[in-house]
């Protein structure tokens, strides 16, 4: 079979599910035995997003292979249940550098280097790279929205490829917002249409319209949409919000979604296997009225995406524990010793997350000896393991002067210090301890009960580690390493004994856990929170 290639762009506005679409198209195909992989290219000049403000992208989705993503791959990640690569993560940042790196190596033979063709056979380089792999569809998403200025190469590209490959081989999805106006009570279909309009213009043709809609899209709007798009009526596709964001692969095969694609791209088995998913949802669906309150005391908490992968893994271990889990966001740069009891003494649990910067600091090291204090079931991610550390030699082990160096170069105790291998590096890109390495689980600890082995492997993303030296004195105050690497150099993990939940990881666990397969350790927190506030039943 050829290598079919589907392409997903937006218009009218941005954030109207994109991802989730690809994600849960990507699903579907998989359930019908199909090899499937998604990529994201975004329009922005950027390398990748590992040097931008969360405020800015939200979080930073990281590959086993070690590439600094969007979030969106995050999304795909857990859909798909398959562990994507730096292949499907493109900005036109790395575009741009990588056509100037060939310029100046003289690989244009002196040739005038110009978009068209050179940036777009770049970006198509990209998108065929799946080509003889076990690959046998490559879901595109397009970030942005069609008439973005900085996005113009890609749809030409895409436009190529259309032209390049069999008319069987490649379709093109393009998701819109259909508006309600409540005051009239009716659905507008006009920037729908103009939004066609402009990819048209740019000489797609659009064979699917996936269109977001608060309320059911009435086949007089579906007729109107297929008449002034040139699009088959059974192709406009209802995006109603979903309850539960795992809903929307099934609400999608309802619609025709799954139908529609094999029938453009000629596959022929069009019955998929939804069962497992299916089942999924309907345990979510019938979890009991238990709900556990969990906060995540961060630095980023004006905007929800840059904990998005957290949030959904507190979610996924709350199916597993047959509970529900409400996530709150703190800044933990309002914490302090007066106001910690009062900011936390109603949550079940506490997350403290990976983040960079002195910027509340303090207040996340205020929030770990709150949850040691009292016996609050705690997760320390990265830098949360990282300030697990500090509080302890500051409050346990009643060192003077202890901090992270990250922080406080100047330090008596740097409990937490720069890994030696970054002492030197200086740009800031790409540079740190990035992606999956394996981690030795010491037998009788938490983890490796939770994790059920003593090999596991998990994605990194930090400059600076658990300072050995201060090891023996750590360990014999009850803050036992409980994961390390393989050569036993570094600290991966840390717990504290004497209490019910305590677990600082240096990796992030979050990156690999999916609806249906949650992270043992986010399992183990959220267990521990339902055990403190219900018993354990």
């Amino acid at each position: 079979m050829n290598t079919k290639y589907i392409f997903v762009t937006g218009g009218v506005v941005s954030g109207l599910g994109k991802g989730i679409t690809a994600a849960s198209l990507g699903r579907l195909l998989k359930n019908r035995g199909y090899k499937v992989t998604i990529q994201k290219f975004d329009p922005y000049l950027n390398v990748d997003p590992g040097t931008m403000s969360p405020y800015e992208h939200g979080e930073v989705f990281v590959t086993d292979d070690g590439a600094e993503t969007d979030l969106d791959l995050g999304h795909y990640e857990r859909f798909i249940d398959e562990n994507l690569t730096k292949d499907s993560s493109i900005t036109m940042g790395k575009i741009y550098l990588e056509v100037l790196e060939k310029e100046r190596e003289g690989e244009y033979l002196g040739k005038t280097v110009q978009v068209i063709p050179h940036v777009t056979n770049e970006i198509k380089d990209k998108i065929y790279s799946f080509e003889n792999t076990d690959t046998d569809i490559v879901i595109t998403e397009i970030g942005g929205t069609v008439g973005d200025i900085e996005g113009l190469s890609i749809i030409e590209a895409i436009r190529q490829v259309g032209l390049e490959k069999n008319p069987e081989d490649v379709l093109y999805i393009h998701v819109t917002l259909l508006p309600y106006i409540s005051g009239s009570n009716e659905i507008k279909s006009k920037p729908t249409q103009h939004s066609v309009k402009d990819l048209q213009s740019y000489g797609i043709k659009p064979n699917i319209l996936v269109c977001r809609s608060e309320i059911d899209i009435p086949d007089s709007i579906r007729e109107k949409l297929a008449l002034f798009c040139n699009v088959r009526k059974e192709n406009v596709i209802q995006n109603k919000t979903a309850k539960c964001l795992y809903e929307v692969p099934l609400m999608l095969e309802k619609e025709g979604l799954g139908r529609a694609v094999c029938n453009q791209l000629r596959l022929d088995n069009y019955i998929p296997d939804n069962s497992e998913w299916q089942e999924m949802i309907e345990k979510i669906e019938n979890i009991k009225d238990k709900t556990v309150k969990i906060a995540i005391v961060g630095k980023y908490t004006r905007l929800e995406d840059a904990y998005i992968s957290v949030i959904e893994s507190l979610t996924h271990a709350g199916y597993a524990n047959n509970v529900k889990v409400k996530v709150d966001l703190i800044d933990s740069e309002k914490i302090n010793k007066d106001n910690v009891k009062a900011k936390l003494e109603d949550y079940d649990g506490i997350v403290v997350p990976g983040g960079f910067g002195n910027r509340g600091i303090e207040g996340m090291i205020t929030a770990i000896q709150y949850v040691r204090e009292n016996n609050v079931p705690f997760l320390g991610i990265c830098l949360g393991m990282q300030m697990s550390v500090v509080e302890f030699a500051r409050n346990v082990l009643n060192l003077e002067d202890v901090n992270s160096e990250e922080f406080e170069e100047s330090a008596k105790n740097k409990v937490i210090h720069i890994m030696d291998e970054q002492r030197e590096i200086k740009k800031k890109g790409g540079t740190m301890r990035l992606g999956a390495y394996p981690c030795l689980l010491k037998e009788n600890s938490t983890v490796r009960e939770l994790y059920g082995k003593e090999n596991i492997s998990e994605r990194h993303r930090h400059r600076f580690e658990y300072n050995n030296e201060y090891k023996d004195r750590l360990e014999n105050a009850g803050l036992l390493c409980s994961g390390v690497s393989p050569n036993g150099k570094l600290v991966e993990i840390v717990e504290y004994k004497k209490h019910p939940f305590f677990v600082g990881v240096q990796f992030h666990p979050e990156l690999k856990s999916r609806p249906n397969k949650p992270s043992p350790v986010f399992v183990g927190l959220v267990k521990a929170t339902k055990d403190r506030k219900y018993g354990d039943d």
